[in-house]
């Protein structure tokens, strides 16, 4: 069977599509072009293009990906990756791309050595060794290392937290570029075939108690956005996709925060929504203006919004929880104003991000395996902090697909429950690796990026053969 991609093949497909039709020629067509693995569209919606996929709510609407699975059972293929990362698997067509850092071990000997430098919270220790950030693209059906590109080689500036890396914000594609932020670290601009076409340096950044970066990057049409809060000046920077060359730049006065902010239209603008400690804000993409903003989150903002057509669900859950509701139409200083539909304040995550699917709002109690679903329309409680069995802490936002919710905790194992007011759990599967970064599905396939392996996860399709032609 063939990968064909549609669009450079139309010549091929419109001699068949002229031929004499006949038996054997619809055979042949419906199993070259309409393989469950290897069918593929060039449009956001049935790829994974961006941290938390095509409707950057955690939902894919076309994907049908397995519902059991083990180390031995519907696993397509299995890569190593090298270094350290935990920026979730981008898909666009065939190609399947990430991002990671490798410590090469040559030392600085000018930089104090780890052993000698002093005790900061949780251990944290600022390297003395340089690291190679690396853009790698997969092929999306065999696995096989398509490109691999060293963005830059230096040495960080700042450790991060055990849990965190020097590559934790996802890239994302417009179809045409990939985006890849590695943050102090800098911003570079692909094509898909590993191509570079620029790269910025937005500089560097303090974050407080050296736990890491990790905000990804967001495209929308022309612009690509990306927030950077910190203990030092934070800020929200909108760029030229093309050129990388800067829009406009906003400071906003908030500490630390790792939330991806949400792209929405609403009443003729659109709105680019970050969630923060002291505010979230709505700006106007077009020029940066503020549109409104609401304080209520708690510190340590890291959960990314998300958003229905009229209101958007912002959440943290860190020392206490917050949830608010707000209307996309608010205007000014929407705090304590009837523009905050509803909010709630007990079973709110701290690490992984909400999914809104279907009008049901799906999310887990800090890094805890005590699991919620509410109505979106009211928050309406359907299912309240019950436990999810056979999960134990959790960092990866769930994702949904095909009627199913898809929950996997920090060693591997993944439970699969229905889409619906109850928890009803239809299969628990477990991978022999611990889980870095959130699922991405397109297809039929599951991608699961572990602490060394990149697996891609489908069940296996028997392609009948088409008859011997007779005469």
């Amino acid at each position: 069977m063939k990968l064909i991609n549609l669009k450079s093949s139309q010549g091929l497909l419109s001699k068949l599509l002229r031929a004499p039709i006949n038996f054997n020629l619809f055979i042949f067509l419906t199993f070259y072009l309409i393989d469950g693995q290897r069918f593929i569209y060039s449009d956001e919606r049935n790829n994974w293009h961006q941290w938390r996929g095509p409707e950057a709510n955690g939902v894919s609407r076309s994907a049908t990906p397995p519902l059991k699975w083990n180390d031995k059972k519907n696993i397509s293929w299995k890569v190593q990756i090298p270094g350290k990362g935990s920026s979730t698997p981008i898909i666009w067509n065939d190609k399947v791309f990430i991002l990671t850092s490798v410590n090469t071990e040559k030392i600085d000997p000018s930089l104090p050595r780890p052993e000698d430098q002093p005790e900061r919270v949780f251990g944290i220790k600022h390297p003395n060794t340089s690291y190679k950030f690396l853009v790698i693209c997969y092929d999306r059906f065999s696995g096989e290392k398509r490109w691999q590109r060293i963005a830059n080689e230096l040495i960080p500036h700042e450790g991060h937290h055990r849990d965190n890396n020097f590559a934790s914000a996802s890239p994302t594609t417009d179809g045409k570029r990939l985006y890849c932020w590695f943050g102090s670290a800098g911003l570079y601009c692909y094509d898909l075939d590993g191509n570079k076409l620029w790269e910025q340096r937005l500089g560097k950044i303090k974050m407080g108690a050296s736990l890491g970066e990790g905000c990804s990057p967001v495209i929308h049409k022309d612009k690509l956005i990306v927030v950077r809060d910190h203990q030092g000046s934070s800020s929200i920077h909108v760029l030229e996709a093309r050129t990388g060359k800067s829009i406009w730049q906003k400071e906003r006065d908030e500490p630390n925060g790792w939330a991806t902010p949400l792209i929405v239209n609403h009443s003729g603008k659109t709105q680019v929504i970050t969630s923060g400690s002291n505010f979230v804000r709505s700006y106007n993409l077009k020029d940066g203006k503020i549109i409104w903003q609401c304080a209520g989150l708690t510190n340590n903002a890291i959960p990314s919004p998300v958003a229905d057509k009229e209101k958007v669900f912002c959440m943290t859950g860190y020392k206490g929880y917050s949830l608010l509701a707000v209307k996309l139409s608010a205007s000014g200083n929407a705090s304590k104003s009837d523009s905050i539909l509803w909010t709630k304040s007990r079973g709110t995550p701290y690490v992984p991000s909400p999914l809104l699917y279907d009008g049901m709002l799906y999310f887990s109690q800090s890094n805890q395996n005590l699991f919620s679903c509410l109505q979106s329309e009211d928050g309406k409680s359907y299912i309240n902090r019950e436990r999810l069995p056979g999960l134990t802490g959790i960092y990866a936002s769930p994702i949904g697909a095909n009627d199913r919710v898809y929950v996997t905790d920090r060693i591997g194992t993944t439970i699969v429950i229905n889409k619906s007011k109850e928890l009803e759990v239809l299969s628990t599967n477990k991978l022999n690796e611990p889980l870095v970064s959130s699922l991405s599905v397109a297809g039929n396939q599951i991608f699961f990026r572990g602490s060394k392996h990149l697996y891609c996860i489908a069940e296996k399709i028997k392609s009948a053969k088409a008859p011997d032609e007779r005469h």
